[in-house]
């Protein structure tokens, strides 16, 4: 068996809402072994259940999926999706499985592989030591406790999340309403007020200015100056670098010479600037302030063992680390004691060492400080704090400048005003770590997650920008940039992703196709973008999913006869209606899908829709759109020429199609089922009437606002209409547009996209010779893989079976096949220019009008090489324009 690809599907995709890597995985000749013979190996591992649907020649591919599974379970790493879909080749299957961490599961893909080959070659296998990594790699990889818990708290209040990069940068919202954690910093964290908060003698004169108690000190600069200090304070100090973090280098409770000078040469290794200031007796206290307001508060207690008087300090270390909670970093609630030089000093000041055995019940330090980096531990004391402690937390947080702060406090006791005992505060810290308040080692969780969150957002705040994702078959960019247009004419700053690029606020900031997940992400990423419409392909679900995780609207244009089919697995129209309704399941419960009732299998799609639904159609009579209006739903269709939007038996009409420039009067079909699609969607997103109105009546399908989507331009009296289509079901919506113009007479330029199939192209090509007179077919970049002449070919095929064409012309080149047309046409005719590569065609259009329009009369068809009858003229395949 070969594993062919391995794809990660980071949002909403065809198998789930959740994130999933796809495999593909190939049967090959000669694997023949009985899978559940292997199966029976890998009893240590908690292998789920086989699916019994599945034809035979799928178990060993689900025994890989089995194993993946299995491993993701054991290392907490995964989710509980795990699927195998046979495919349309025979031996081919698509394996489904969730995951977390995507690296975790791809690790855990090539383990399993790794493993199924071991086992077929009847090796014995070890899984500890695969499943140990796994987990070492999903503990570095995933969210640290402190991150996580904002991250959970914004999902619990329907915010969305992104992870910027593989440390803990989150954005949380979309596009103007959004914010940025960096662990327990915020966008709102002030650089000054951190810089203030690293310099801790800086701090001290701040918080003692506004009459905070602090210990005395002050800075030294060799061991000898800092036993002098020591001196001068009178009675134990704490030595420390003045900007340092996490407790690194920091030791208290120093008496002799000999103890000072020891903990300047640790802390000289930290940095060069050391501190030495008063010890203040009494319990190591965190008080976590978030926006002026006390949110928890815990006593730290150094890292320490307890002797039972068998087993010697090293040993007692050891079983203490076996404690789960107990990680190499900040990725688990509390961290592993470590027996280092620091540890075995403070130990001698005991009279320990290492390999010595303490007494029963004798409790014996590895630190002075109490970090719960260095191994301490937390007991939850929030509720013990007085108001007057949390007044004086909540200053130190204010004069420094953090909107979140850990502030360190030394006393016997929290219950008491600190100025009554003696206590002070130490140190005010910018990005405090979290665990100890989310999991103490004794006490109550507290939801500092959540009080950041709100910090951030009010209560009834997702952080979401309307967002309206369009798809289909036909009218997705047309739609999308009406919903956009309609957006701006609400007064937002809106960004788009279309076929032909991204733009934010009318301006493009990227070209080429921009329907899929990445161009998503980045206009729901740019923070001046208050309102989205998105462009969606089949392309993009196919490799990724979607770019989020859930739309206000989502809108089906149409199925028809599908396109693009025989690629990536689709054959069937129904498999490609399926994969578009990925959009329709991604609606919020609070949304709306907005679907063409005329088209059924766009129809079907309610009926996995969370939301509402609100069907559109030109005529008010179809069926499913009376239907839904009778049981009270939602419907936009046209009534006495003009679109009215409705709800059960309440109508309102919005424009006359006479008043909307799009729909040319009315007259051009796809046109108007486009804007009755825009105006769903936008009512559905709360749009205003007046703003659809407004929309709507200023929408013009321009070159420049709609490139190739039936844009009409005058040539000398001859009208130039520059189209995209490229399926069955554009070619007849475009032919039909056509048929509502004036005309002498009917010219097109056409090619073929050579990722469609023979049955598809040939099609196209005989409605094209059933509808125009004269057809010229080029052959250029689009031929998509296929040999030279190979599409010009099918494509004659179908034109010569055209009951109207007369004349048929073959070239190279996009602009040479524009060129020869626009020579031909005279006053009264029609020309359709199918455009591929849209942006360089169109410019050539314009340019060519712009200089020859001042001729009155221009040279015929008939001038260029021709047909007599059906007599093939072929201009030759060479030299004749751009590849």
């Amino acid at each position: 068996m070969k594993l062919q690809s391995t794809r990660a599907l980071r949002g909403p995709n065809r198998w789930s809402l959740a994130t999933v890597l796809e495999l593909e995985v190939e049967i090959e000749a000669g694997d023949r072994i009985d899978p559940r013979a292997l199966e029976a190996r890998l009893t240590d591992l908690p292998l789920p259940a086989p699916d019994p649907r599945l034809p035979a020649d799928a178990a060993l591919p689900q025994l890989l999926l089995q194993i993946v599974q299995g491993l993701l379970t054991v290392a907490e790493a995964g989710g509980p999706l795990h699927r195998v879909v046979p495919t349309h080749v025979a031996g081919k299957f698509k394996l489904v499985v969730e995951y977390r961490e995507e690296d975790v599961a791809r690790a855990a893909v090539q383990a399993a592989v790794g493993l199924l080959e071991q086992l077929r070659q009847g090796q014995v296998v070890e899984l500890a030591p695969i499943i140990k990594e796994l987990r070492a790699q999903d503990e570095n990889l995933r969210l640290g406790p402190s991150t996580g818990s904002i991250v959970r708290a914004a999902v619990a209040q329907g915010i969305p999340v992104r992870r910027l990069n593989t440390g803990s940068l989150v954005q949380l919202g979309w596009g103007a309403k959004q914010h940025r954690i960096l662990a327990a910093e915020t966008d709102r964290t002030s650089a000054i007020a951190e810089t203030i908060a690293q310099d801790k003698e800086l701090t001290k004169q701040l918080l003692r200015a506004v009459g905070v108690p602090v210990p005395k000190g002050r800075r030294v600069d060799s061991a000898e100056d800092a036993w002098v200090a020591a001196q001068e304070l009178g009675g134990p100090v704490v030595v420390k670098p003045q900007y340092g973090n996490q407790g690194r280098g920091v030791a208290v409770n120093l008496t002799t010479k000999e103890q000072v000078y020891a903990a300047y040469a640790a802390a000289i290794k930290q940095e060069s600037t050391i501190l030495v200031e008063q010890f203040k007796s009494g319990g190591d206290h965190r008080l976590l302030v978030v926006g002026e307001r006390l949110i928890a508060a815990a006593r730290r207690d150094p890292p320490q063992v307890t002797g039972d008087g068998v087993r010697t300090i090293e040993a007692l270390v050891a079983e203490v680390n076996q404690d789960p909670r107990r990680g190499e970093d900040h990725a688990t609630s509390l961290s592993k004691l470590v027996l280092d030089e620091i540890a075995k000093g403070v130990l001698a000041e005991q009279g320990l060492a290492v390999d010595g055995v303490p007494a029963p019940g004798q409790r014996v330090l590895l630190r002075r400080n109490a970090n719960l980096s260095t191994g301490g531990s937390a007991t939850d004391v929030t509720d013990r704090v007085h108001p007057e402690v949390a007044a004086r937390a909540v200053e130190a947080a204010k004069v420094v400048g953090l909107d979140i702060a850990g502030v360190d406090v030394v006393c016997a006791d929290p219950s008491v005003p600190l100025e009554q005992q003696g206590g002070a505060v130490l140190e005010v810290n910018a990005a405090p770590g979290l665990r100890m308040h989310l999991e103490p080692s004794y006490g109550p969780s507290r939801p500092v997650g959540e009080a950041i969150i709100r910090l951030m957002f009010a209560p009834q705040d997702d952080g979401r920008i309307p967002l309206v994702a369009v798809t289909g078959t036909n009218g997705k960019t047309t739609t999308t940039r009406l919903v956009g247009h309609i957006f701006t004419a609400l007064g937002k700053k809106v960004g788009l992703t279309t076929s032909d690029g991204i733009y934010v606020g009318g301006r493009r900031i990227d070209d080429g196709d921009c329907s899929g997940p990445k161009s998503a992400r980045v206009v729901l990423g740019h923070p001046l973008v208050e309102a989205a419409a998105l462009e969606t392909a089949r392309g993009g679900i196919l490799r990724e999913g979607l770019g989020w995780d859930r739309a206000d609207v989502v809108v089906v244009t149409n199925i028809g006869e599908g396109d693009h089919l025989g690629l990536n697995g689709l054959e069937h129209v129904e498999e490609l209606a399926e994969l578009k309704a990925t959009l329709v399941k991604s609606v919020s419960p609070q949304g709306w899908a907005v679907l063409n009732a005329t088209d059924p299998l766009t129809v079907a799609m309610s009926a996995v829709n969370p939301g509402g639904t609100i069907f559109f159609a030109p005529d008010p009579t179809a069926p499913v759109l009376a239907q839904h209006l009778a049981s009270g739903g939602r419907a936009v269709f046209v009534r006495d020429r003009a679109v009215v939007i409705a709800e059960g038996a309440l109508e309102e009409l919005i424009l006359p199609l006479s008043e909307i420039p799009l729909t040319m009067g009315g007259r051009i079909p796809f046109q108007v089922e486009n804007v009755l699609a825009a105006t769903a969607a936008a009512w559905g997103a709360n749009v205003s009437l007046d703003a659809i109105r407004k929309g709507l009546a200023s929408f013009v399908n321009d070159p420049s606002r709609v490139p190739a989507r039936f844009n009409l331009l005058d040539f000398a009296g001859a009208t130039v209409i520059v189209d995209y289509a490229h399926n069955v079901d554009a070619c007849k919506a475009v032919i039909d547009g056509v048929a509502a113009l004036p005309h002498r007479r009917r010219l097109v330029v056409f090619s073929a996209a050579g990722d469609r199939r023979d049955i598809d192209i040939e099609r196209q090509a005989v409605m094209l010779g059933d509808a125009f007179d004269e057809v010229v077919l080029y052959e250029d970049a689009c031929s998509r893989g296929r040999p030279d002449g190979e599409c010009l070919g099918i494509l004659r095929r179908g034109v010569d079976r055209g009951a109207r064409v007369k004349v048929v012309h073959e070239t190279r080149g996009e602009l040479r096949a524009v060129e020869l047309a626009l020579k031909a046409v005279e006053p009264g005719d029609l020309l359709l220019v199918q455009a591929d590569q849209i942006d360089l065609a169109i410019s050539f259009i314009q340019r060519y009008i712009e200089e020859n329009a001042a001729k009155k009369r221009l040279p015929t068809l008939t001038a260029l090489p021709s047909l007599i009858g059906r007599e093939r003229a072929a201009l030759p395949l060479s030299n004749l324009g751009p590849r």
